[in-house]
């Protein structure tokens, strides 16, 4: 025992010797900067490492460039950054003194607590740009999973022409976003409505995301246009990314761009099997469009994020991830595209909907695993902040959302008297990933299990209603990312709990914070009926927007080049017609039905 003790001697004097200067920094930083302390300091301290750009503590109230993106000589401004040089210093370890026997890299005895400081807020925007990044790779890899989804629910003569269409539409949607869907959608990020004192998680360049239009120009203390709208319309800079290149502005660009292309491939699964392919072309230049926009009045600092602060709505319209940004809208577009191409050849009888069954339901079940370890990525990275220790919550009420939507469809196809399809439990499944991902970091547990268990039974109901109606879609995109899309939205109304998203949106109520601490967002279940009643604006907008936008669109696109394919091809299938390729060259194929 008594090597322990000595070892245990041996830690806590280690401790004390790491905790004394650490101490002394955190009483630094609650008192006032003063010239007797700093030269108490400078006289106390070994010579600090050399380090030309933080040679100097600031001057009193002072707060380094990257907490405020400004720029020590406006003329020669620090941002965009290129490079991350100006978020903060890289700590540069080195064991390798230099020529003249000074240290090669930093001494850590020879710094001040700001040299410590802007150290740790260089790493603090690296983990979560690397977040960012990494969450991304998450949302990109989902298109393998819609692409087995939706190409394993069609029939096997159309796999080759589903499957082309699922792949082209990442590069297609991505040229467009970086052409002109950020500009509108992020042009005018930084002067959207934020909690008083936000700092931009990526880093401080993300303030030249500072141009837009809109009604109600707002003005700086001087009375001159500070850039901000009371209601935020459309960002006007970024396009082609030009005036952008800044580290933290690629993190959220890249971020961006692969919730989009989700949205853009939704219309892919309701509108396949009969969509002819050079239509298919232009919407995926097209599809930019109206995404941004209406990202931009949910995300970009628009009105319906300013509802709240405008008409006392809550805190205006919450999606924390996209069930209405990115889901709702892309189900919404594909109804539209649905109802203008009309029911695929063979699927009614005398006005009776027929099945038409999947050909790989193995590849249906794959595919929406990938998805769902996707949705991994997709909800709890839209925190863009690794250092936001709520992505727990977030991944938590993810998955169980999505395991009680899958189970709720099945208990839902036994009681109409019905097997447990494959296809329809994957859609359940589905279908509480969609429903969770608006509220998915404002709910407890519980109502996790709640949203994503209603959304499995909605699914199973919403399946049956657009095929008795008469509308075709293959494999359920409508019921899955439309209805509850439009579901999640809503269910941040009821259910979130106010014990997170404190200042969302700028809104921040004295009443709240006496009774609750903090202003978190909170549904009509904790005392705030007003964000249901924002939730439900959201809805109603994204609904009309969509349909309206959807519509024109396709009717126009159907005069550049046909939307629909021959009645010859479709029956003989779109791979060889459409793509030139068959999608199994080997199948001898026994009906084109």
């Amino acid at each position: 025992m008594n090597h322990v003790f000595r070892r245990l001697r041996r830690v806590l004097f280690l401790g004390l010797l790491l905790a004394t200067p650490y101490s002394s920094q955190a009483a630094d930083d609650k008192a006032p900067a003063t010239a007797e302390n700093k030269d108490a300091a400078s006289a106390s301290a070994p010579a600090p490492a050399t380090d030309a750009k933080k040679d100097e503590t600031p001057a009193p109230g002072k707060l380094p460039g990257y907490f405020d993106s400004s720029s020590e000589d406006p003329k020669k401004p620090d941002y965009p950054d290129a490079t991350g040089a100006k978020a903060g210093t890289v700590a540069t370890p080195s064991g390798i003194s230099n020529s003249d026997g000074s240290p090669g890299g930093d001494l850590p005895s020879g710094m001040k607590a700001t040299d410590l400081y802007d150290r740790i807020a260089h790493n603090l925007f690296s983990i979560n740009v690397v977040w960012t990044l990494i969450a991304g790779f998450l949302v990109m890899f989902m298109q393998a999973g819609f692409a087995m989804v939706e190409t394993g629910l069609c029939r096997a003569k159309n796999a080759g022409h589903t499957m082309t269409m699922n792949f082209l539409i990442y590069p297609l949607a991505c040229i467009a976003f970086w052409a002109y869907g950020f500009g509108i959608g992020w042009g005018n990020w930084n002067n959207g409505p934020v909690a008083p004192g936000w700092v931009s998680t990526l880093g401080p360049g993300t303030a030249v995301l500072n141009s837009g239009v809109g009604i109600d120009a707002q003005k700086d203390d001087k009375g001159a246009p500070n850039g901000a709208y009371k209601y935020g319309l459309l960002g006007t800079k970024g396009f082609f990314l030009k005036d952008v290149d800044d580290v933290s502005v690629m993190a959220l660009f890249f971020f961006m761009m692969v919730f989009m292309d989700t949205t853009a491939t939704i219309p892919t699964g309701a509108m396949a099997e009969r969509w002819a392919f050079k239509n298919f072309l232009i919407y995926g230049l097209w599809i930019a469009l109206p995404y941004c926009i209406y990202a931009n009045w949910v995300w970009g600092g628009g009105w319906l994020a300013q509802a709240g602060k405008n008409w006392n709505l809550g805190h205006g319209a919450v999606d924390f991830a996209g069930s209405g940004v990115v889901h709702a809208m892309g189900g919404i577009i594909g109804l539209v595209g649905a109802w203008v191409l009309g029911a695929r050849i063979g699927k009614y009888k005398d006005g009776k909907p027929l099945p038409i069954p999947a050909h790989h339901l193995p590849m249906v079940i794959v595919g929406t695993f990938i998805l769902a370890f996707g949705w991994f990525g997709f909800n709890p990275g839209s925190t863009l902040a690794g250092t936001d220790l709520r992505i727990s919550t977030v991944v938590v009420n993810t998955m169980l959302a999505g395991v009680a939507g899958a189970l709720t469809a099945m208990l839902t196809l036994y009681a109409k008297g019905l097997k447990p399809d494959p296809s329809m439990l994957c859609n359940g499944m589905l279908a509480g990933l969609v429903a969770i991902t608006a509220p998915c970091a404002f709910v407890d547990s519980w109502a996790a299990v709640v949203i994503g268990g209603l959304a499995g039974v909605f699914v199973v109901f919403s399946v049956f209603f657009w095929e008795k109606i008469g509308i075709d879609d293959p494999v359920g995109a409508i019921s899955v990312h439309g209805i509850n899309g439009l579901w999640g939205v809503l269910a941040v109304g009821i259910f979130a709990n106010g014990k997170y998203g404190a200042g969302w949106n700028g809104v921040v109520r004295d009443e709240w914070v006496k009774a609750a601490g903090s202003d978190g967002v909170r549904g009509i279940l904790f005392g705030d009926a007003s964000q249901l009643y924002a939730q439900a604006l959201d809805c109603a907008v994204v609904t009309v927007f969509g349909v309206v936008m959807a519509y024109v669109w396709f009717k126009i696109s159907n005069l550049i080049t046909p939307i629909r394919v021959s009645k010859e091809v479709e029956i003989e299938g779109l791979d060889m017609p459409e793509v030139g390729a068959m999608g199994y060259p080997e199948f001898i194929v026994t009906s084109r039905n």
